[in-house]
């Protein structure tokens, strides 16, 4: 069971799919996800994935990231990306800071430079197989419940 305390939003950037944004939904529900916030292009998610969930996770809409990460710097949130990149950490020894605010990007590109420095710290989940990464909702899937794994820690 989650503290009161320890809030997760998650943020979703320029993600494509919206079967990709359901099955996050659905996740972020079982996770007890506190907000959903949906930037860039990416879509609502589609109710034949989400299964309804999209009725029980509070969402929001930024047009802004940067300007959404600014807010929720001001109130003490730490933004963490889920990213492969050369000086990110491995998601299983990051020691999170709640509130906390989980930046997930596009399936392809993943999230720009820019972004990754406006971010407190950079997780990623390691690949053993030839592939260079998981579909983002699996990815979400395992970083959210590690993040609540380290509560009991």
């Amino acid at each position: 069971m989650k503290k009161q305390n320890c809030k997760i939003y998650l943020i979703l950037h320029n993600i494509r799919s919206v079967y990709n944004v359901g099955a996050i939904f659905r996740t972020a529900d079982a996770a007890g996800v506190s907000k959903i916030y949906l930037t860039g292009y990416t879509p609502d998610p589609a109710q034949k994935t989400a299964l309804g969930a999209q009725k029980f996770v509070l969402r929001e809409r930024k047009r802004d990231i940067g300007e959404l990460i600014k807010n929720l710097w001001t109130s003490d949130v730490q933004i963490v990306a889920l990213e492969q990149a050369k000086n990110a950490i491995d998601y299983r020894k990051f020691k999170p800071i709640f509130p906390i605010a989980l930046i997930l990007g596009n399936e392809v590109r993943g999230l720009s430079p820019a972004l990754l420095k406006k971010c407190n710290k950079i997780i990623q989940i390691p690949i053993y197989g030839k592939k260079e990464s998981l579909n983002v909702s699996v990815a979400a899937g395992i970083a959210l419940f590690e993040l609540i794994r380290t509560l009991g820690d």
